[in-house]
């Protein structure tokens, strides 16, 4: 962790490190440096400014030159941080040249160096991100695997349903992860642009070779060149914050299962054990689960943080009043909590445990209710589906209002005696009898998993 850019008390529990430093006041600075800098060579390349005034300002944007405390203090005059720090760069260069100090920013306007400095931030969080996901999709493959044939209570709106595997509930966390890889692909496709095009988006102060400069610069820049700026098409960083509310929903989704699968009453699945892990101030056998806990407070402010990049898109004719100062602050924190809860998700998945022998006893919790559909089917292809599960839920009635199991209800029913046997019975209240084609679901998702490299 960088010493100019000191923690929070709660960044450690909803950030990480490594994005905390990309989206720094130094991270935000140097990307306009960046910018800065190659403007510079670019423009000395076209012959627009002297090759030694190219080099020397170049040689000046390092963010460490810089007070960020004056810049922030002047921000607030100046609209934006990159006036005063266009202003404090040509000051730099003056002590050395005062020729020179004439060509910083040439033909350049403000939001062309505080987007793409944007855009070179982004860069390094997207990789990071992407870096994330591939990790948390191994951790995934390895869980779905291990447990493609291992029982466990399928339940839906929260009740008992029937018999599915946990492997299968797994490879549905999976299967979201990998789609959200691929999503992270075509997004740095679009999103890694270039943002040049002066104070309307015409480069008409270079006389001709904006084309020339713009294409020197994506191309040292390492970021594609866009047909036409963009600065008041804000599609692309809509779809960064947009892209990432998707994969936070998807590790709410799995920190959500992984809490309801960890209370007492049911006891599947728990997050690692560490010390000072999980516990609590006052209770001492308390196991928390932190990790679903902070995925899960993302998982609510990151809706609300998209929504205000979604509104910010309606901007002004060339340049936007407003709405693309909103973006500035929402942006890098939707990027912050995303890395954060993938951070979380990722150590709980690694370390998950999970008792499967609790699995299977909760699949008897309601004293073979879970297997009702599987008799009703098996009933159905002899007196027909519906009259099959008019007996089957009779069944299940009275089994429950006299407490006994539906084995025991269906095995006095003279009626249900001429269509199922004994060994019938046998064979429909065994859950594994009754996975459908979980096993394949999963062997599926790995598949295609592993036909993309992964």
């Amino acid at each position: 962790m960088s010493a100019h850019n000191p923690p929070g008390l709660l960044d450690s529990l909803f950030r990480t490190d490594a994005l905390r430093e990309v989206f720094s006041d130094r991270g935000r600075l140097q990307g306009m440096l960046d910018f800065e800098a190659t403007l510079a060579r670019a423009t000395a390349r076209a012959g627009l400014i002297p090759d030694k005034a190219g080099a020397l300002i170049a040689s000046q944007c390092r963010a460490e030159l810089f007070d960020v405390v004056a810049l922030s203090r002047d921000s607030a005059a100046a609209g934006n941080p990159d006036i005063p720090l266009v202003r404090a760069l040509t000051a730099l260069v003056e002590i050395k040249d005062r020729d020179a100090a004439r060509f910083v920013h040439w033909g350049a306007t403000s939001q062309d160096a505080m987007d793409t400095g944007l855009v070179l931030q982004l860069r390094g969080a997207l990789q990071f991100i992407d870096a994330g996901l591939a990790r948390l999709s191994d951790a995934l493959a390895m869980l779905a695997d291990r447990h493609k044939r291992t029982p466990v209570a399928g339940r839906t709106w929260m009740l008992h349903a029937v018999p599915v595997t946990f492997g299968l509930r797994v490879a549905g966390w999976l299967s979201a992860i990998e789609r959200h890889r691929q999503r992270m692909k075509e997004l740095q496709a679009r999103a890694l642009a270039l943002q040049f095009g002066g104070a309307a988006g015409t480069l008409a102060a270079l006389g001709g070779r904006g084309l020339d400069v713009a294409a020197a610069m994506a191309g040292e820049l390492h970021l594609s060149l866009p047909e036409v700026p963009w600065h008041a098409q804000r599609d692309r960083i809509a779809e960064v914050a947009t892209t990432l509310g998707l994969l936070v929903g998807s590790l709410g989704k799995i920190a959500r299962d992984l809490s309801l699968s960890a209370q007492t009453e049911i006891g599947e699945a728990f997050e690692p054990v560490a010390p000072g892990r999980g516990g609590s101030s006052t209770l001492p056998h308390k196991r928390n689960p932190v990790s679903a806990a902070v995925v899960l407070a993302a998982a609510v402010k990151v809706p609300g943080l998209v929504s205000v990049m979604l509104a910010a898109m309606v901007q002004e004719h060339e340049r936007g009043l407003g709405n693309w100062h909103a973006e500035w602050e929402t942006l890098p924190e939707i990027c912050m909590l995303a890395a954060g809860a993938l951070g979380h998700m990722t150590q709980a998945v690694e370390g998950l445990e999970t008792d499967t022998g609790r699995m299977r006893r909760n699949l008897d919790a309601t004293r073979g209710l879970i297997m009702a559909e599987a008799v009703s089917s098996a009933l159905a292809a002899k007196m027909g589906r519906q009259a099959a599960h008019e007996m089957i839920q009779s069944a299940c009635r009275r089994a429950i209002d006299q407490d006994r199991t539906l084995r025991e209800v269906l095995e006095q029913d003279r009626n249900l005696a001429a269509h199922l046997s004994t060994a019938d019975l046998d064979h429909l209240f065994d859950p594994e009898n009754y996975l459908g084609e979980a096993e394949q679901f999963v062997e599926r998702v790995l598949a295609a998993r592993a036909g993309k490299g992964r």
